[in-house]
């Protein structure tokens, strides 16, 4: 298995002499457990948990005592334990709200415990069911494979650095943006790319679509509890992903008959599970960025190629070469929506577009950078008024924006319509994984 970026923050995180229990957020079926059991191989001794087990969660049962908890999982396991270099990882922990209260006597009885703990429906049960150890625990947040990762598994991994220094050249530049295309069609979910890795074969992958899709299904009467939300969170289960990359309204959605208000409850509970974001738009071009609800959201799901293939579009990406033609543009939208997830681990990382309000302006998305927000476009070559941008811009306290593309990259003098000097940053897909870094050099 390729090692995830996630891997450098975990080494991080196990060198910070102020560390705090951690807790790794995600989707299920998006690598936490690989990539944590991956990190577990730098400890002398790694205690793994999984509290699906009964046998694992009577070990927090009746004990309020960090030390007895450690010592009787080296026993179960029959795992010696090694001072200063022992690794708890509590997997599944939703299943033990005991578990979780116990965190904080880990990071105040047993700092020298390395402590990580994972949950696949972690993120709906929060502020339900469970109550967190507040200011004793933090957390960290995973998603499906960005592109970089995509690379590393394919056998790829040399385009990172010319990507990285930004040295590209025509004939690479195309290779890329085919192989960008390719992973847009796969999408970044790990046994997915792992599968895809070992043959280049997309029809081979719609079995393992197929299974993810149907453990998520599964997992519908643990998302909620009331009996008339789970039926609208079925629904969007089964309907919702045409809807990719687009404004969505709740009333009727996808044609149903359910009202606003349950549709509304339904996509904030599956939110907290992280396999779908409900992008509200910002309407002002400064700090502080505060997403206004009225309007309607935009839906991006955790991957493009579960999108791809429960929307039934994988064979679009065959007959466009440009990914921006590809389903009326909305696929650009979700693969550029993934990429800007994926540049942090943050928790509950705010994602947002930007309209002017009681006019057409849009600009498809926002990115805040050192107190900037920064409007990005996913725009073609061949459209370039960028109208909207301009608008941006002319109210804007910088001069930066970003037109996410198939072109080669390139930093333009511009003028808005109002006479107004910019720089443009043309920013091909495969690129958008080193924003940050292109906006630290222009800042």
């Amino acid at each position: 298995m390729f090692k995830r970026k996630i891997y450098q923050e975990l080494i991080a995180w196990s060198k910070d002499p102020h560390r705090k229990p951690l807790i790794v957020r995600g989707a299920r079926q998006v690598g936490k457990t690989t990539a944590i059991k991956q990190f577990g191989l730098n400890f002398k001794c790694f205690l793994h948990l999984n509290l699906e087990k009964k046998s694992h969660r009577n070990l927090f049962e009746g004990t309020d005592n960090p030390k007895q908890i450690i010592e009787d999982t080296a026993l179960l396991l029959g795992i010696p334990l090694v001072p200063n270099s022992t690794l708890l990882f509590i997997d599944e922990i939703q299943n033990s709200p005991r578990a979780i209260a116990m965190l904080r006597y880990f990071y105040e009885e047993m700092p020298n415990i390395f402590v990580i703990a994972a949950g696949s429906l972690l993120e709906s049960m929060l502020g339900e069911h469970i109550s967190f150890p507040v200011g004793r625990v933090e957390y960290k947040s995973m998603h499906p494979c960005c592109f970089q990762e995509f690379l590393e598994a394919t056998g790829k991994g040399l385009f990172i650095e010319a990507i990285n220094n930004s040295r590209i050249s025509h004939a690479i530049h195309q290779e890329l943006i085919n192989l960008f295309n390719r992973y847009a069609l796969v999408g970044g979910m790990p046994e997915i790319v792992d599968r895809y890795s070992e043959n280049n074969d997309i029809v081979a992958l719609n079995k393992t679509y197929n299974e993810l899709i149907v453990a998520y299904r599964g997992d519908v009467e643990k998302y909620s509890t009331r009996s008339s939300i789970t039926q609208v969170i079925r629904m969007i289960l089964n309907d919702g992903w045409q809807f990719s990359g687009q404004n969505i309204k709740f009333e009727h959605f996808a044609n149903s008959a359910y009202k606003s208000r349950e549709v509304g409850e339904a996509f904030r509970t599956l939110e907290k599970t992280m396999l779908l974001k409900l992008v509200y738009p910002v309407t002002s071009t400064t700090m502080p960025s505060i997403p206004n609800l009225r309007y309607t959201p935009k839906l991006i799901w955790l991957d493009s190629g579960l999108v791809n293939y429960c929307a039934q579009i994988q064979r679009e990406y065959l007959f466009n070469s440009d990914l921006i033609d590809t389903w009326r543009g909305h696929a650009a939208e979700q693969i550029v929506a993934q990429e800007l997830i994926a540049l942090d681990y943050e928790v509950d990382k705010q994602q947002a577009y930007w309209t002017k309000p009681k006019s057409e302006a849009e600009v498809d998305f926002t990115y805040i950078y050192q107190g900037l927000i920064i409007p990005i476009e996913v725009k073609s070559g061949h459209n370039s008024h960028l109208k909207s941008i301009h608008q941006f811009i002319n109210n804007a306290n910088h001069d930066i924006a970003v037109r996410i593309w198939s072109g080669e990259f390139s930093v333009e003098d511009q003028k808005t319509q109002d006479g107004k000097a910019f720089r443009l940053v043309n920013l091909p897909f495969y690129m958008v994984s080193i924003l940050p870094s292109i906006l630290n050099k222009l800042i």
